[in-house]
């Protein structure tokens, strides 16, 4: 956490959560990171999430509950930091119940399938006729226009239609998607940015927006800043490995008791490099000398860095590697990365909480990764079970009484 002004950049901006998964959830989670009050809105019967494996409690992660303090560990993750009330938007009540929050709200975000919102009439534009400034940001598979609008998605599946997994891969090999659910993670990264401009946007204008996030566009966008139609007309493959069809060498290598990866974008570093391997003959040569003849002869480029890497250890060939400022690194394994001095020193790696039992041993979360000059972030809180704040917001928001509060639990409304 930074030091500097004493409030966050969207303390004040309240946000009704209607998601569930990762890609929704994660989005909410950086918009609370930033200090907006997050109300998850789930149903009566609970966050799927809570609910799935696999489970962390005090007898440590399972596949199965073992306690009733077990939650799911993902969830406890993505739901730091909310407030959690339950409603059932299928009943009219539910829906009158909603749409007065709606009235006291700045942003909704949500990550149903195309159709859905319209159904439980809380789509942007029932919305917007309650609240003007309202922003809604809705994140799907395929975006809410086109024909493919209405199909349903999962990572796997963006990562396919988006082409990553026709470039993921090593050459000559089968499709792989990334090891982590990259479609998930960028689309919310992309709604975090699509709400921030839409808040902007609503201080110029005084009117809110629709925000339509589709998995698939965000990763297009990524991926398609290479030219990657030309590949075969320039005998390359698609599928790359850990290469880049730009530079040679840039791949993982081997060491006596590792892997490390080595990065390099010009000549000059290709010289230093040669220096390092004790091969300086090649930084001249009349083909190893040139970045064209590397990269159309990547096999035999690699073969001689991996002659030199494998009589190193890892730690001597990247002393020598950052020595001489070429870019390098070892390959660390989570469990590295949590004792990492660099992400500690950002922040990154902090108690995984649980909501009755406090911190959970051997877990830890992903800090806030946007840090400011003048600005705390964070996430204060750990996750909460569905429906905790309902006497906050439904009492002291809303103003309902307890006898009503209590009927409309009753009735299965809340």
């Amino acid at each position: 956490m930074i030091d500097g002004g004493n409030q966050r950049i969207l303390e004040g901006i309240r946000v009704l959560d209607l998601t569930q998964y990762f890609s929704g959830p994660l989005a909410t989670l950086y918009l609370s990171g930033l200090g907006a009050e997050v109300i998850r809105v789930d149903p009566p019967s609970g966050d799927l999430s809570s609910d799935a494996p696999l489970y962390a409690g005090p007898e440590g992660v399972s596949v199965e509950r073992k306690t009733e303090d077990d939650l799911g560990a993902v969830f406890l993750k993505r739901c730091r930091a909310k407030k959690a009330i339950t409603l059932n938007l299928k009943s009219e009540e539910g829906k009158a119940l909603f749409y007065r929050l709606v009235e006291k709200s700045d942003v909704v975000v949500d990550n149903f399938s195309v159709g859905v919102t319209e159904r439980l009439g809380v789509s942007y534009e029932t919305l917007r006729d309650i609240n003007s400034e309202i922003v809604q940001c809705a994140i799907t598979g395929f975006g809410s226009t086109g024909p493919d609008a209405g199909k349903r998605s999962y990572d796997v599946i963006a990562q396919a239609m988006s082409g990553l997994m026709s470039i993921t891969g090593e050459p000559g090999g089968k499709a792989m998607k990334a090891g982590s659910p990259l479609a998930d993670a960028i689309s919310a990264s992309f709604a975090l940015s699509g709400i921030l401009a839409a808040l902007f946007h609503r201080t110029r204008t005084g009117h809110g927006q629709f925000v339509d996030i589709s998995m698939v566009d965000c990763l297009f966008s990524l991926i398609y800043d290479d030219p990657l139609e030309a590949y075969e007309q320039l005998g390359m493959t698609m599928r790359q490995g850990n290469r880049i069809p730009r530079f040679s060498p840039f791949n993982v290598y081997e060491t006596q008791d590792g892997e490390i990866v080595i990065g390099t974008s010009n000549n000059e570093m290709w010289r230093k490099l040669t220096e390092i391997m004790g091969r300086e003959a090649l930084a001249e040569h009349d083909d190893f000398g040139r970045t064209a003849w590397r990269v159309e002869n990547n096999d035999v480029v690699d073969g001689v860095v991996a002659a030199w890497s494998q009589t190193c250890s890892t730690q001597e060939a990247l002393a020598m590697l950052e020595a001489a400022g070429i870019p390098s690194s070892a390959i660390p394994d989570i469990h590295a990365l949590k004792e990492s001095p660099q992400m500690h020193a950002r922040g990154m790696v902090t108690p995984l909480l649980h909501p009755t039992i406090g911190p959970l041993q051997g877990l830890a979360a992903a800090g806030f990764p946007i840090k400011f000059s003048d600005a705390e972030t964070g996430y204060d809180g750990p996750a909460v079970r569905a429906g905790q704040h309902n006497d906050e917001i439904f009492g002291e928001l809303l103003g309902v009484i307890d006898e009503d509060i209590d009927r409309l639990k009753g009735a299965g409304t809340i």
